[in-house]
């Protein structure tokens, strides 16, 4: 390996920097942690740190990696076990809500990470709106099962709810907010069920 290359093979000590990094910087936030903590925290050394990721930044893209692929796990999981039209969505609502009640919760990884990098052209700015467009296309393609004509507003729709709902679950009792998340989805749902149903009896 030269010298400015990332080891990512999955070692103990990688995994230990980005399980580390992982719970500081959702506890904490990004800028407000240092290399030096994480390292001592870690328990590794700081030449350990640096063959697995040359820079704080490569670090940061990791660890929100590792965010997106394990929100991408529970909704593939949600989806893999749902089969019909509004299960799956509905089961997506809800392990989002189990997430707003869950300890230590501190609102979405990915606007937590956007509130402290604004500017649109930044690395880590990209991989946020990577993961938001993902999450966005995944729910508009569950949501043409439900709405078929209007299936991008639907989605659009559900994404506001969900972004609330993380926010204001930070603020004000969780399971009040995960029961006002719930009702908005449902009743997002039923209205597309419902529009559909009736396109269907009228052709």
């Amino acid at each position: 390996m030269t010298r400015g290359d990332t080891d990512t093979r999955p070692s103990a000590a990688r995994q230990r920097l980005l399980a580390t990094a992982t719970r500081i910087f959702y506890a904490e936030g990004i800028h407000s942690v240092g290399v030096d903590r994480i390292i001592a925290e870690a328990k590794v050394t700081r030449a350990t740190f640096y063959r697995h990721f040359p820079s704080k930044e490569d670090l940061i893209l990791a660890y929100l990696r590792e965010v997106h692929e394990l929100e991408r796990g529970t909704i593939d999981a949600a989806i893999a076990t749902n089969p019909s039209a509004v299960d799956p969505l509905l089961a997506i609502a809800d392990t989002i809500a189990q997430h707003i009640q869950s300890p230590g919760f501190r609102g979405c990884a990915f606007l937590n990470a956007a509130a402290e990098y604004p500017n649109a052209d930044h690395p880590v700015r990209q991989e946020i709106i990577a993961h938001r467009q993902w999450f966005l296309d995944t729910l508009t393609r569950l949501m043409t099962q439900v709405h078929p004509e209007t299936a991008d507003p639907a989605a659009r729709h559900f994404v506001m709810l969900r972004d609330g709902a993380m926010a204001a679950g930070c603020l004000f009792d969780p399971a009040l907010v995960s029961d006002t998340f719930l009702r908005g989805i449902e009743e997002l749902l039923r209205i597309g069920a419902e529009r559909r149903a009736t396109d269907s009896a009228r052709s």
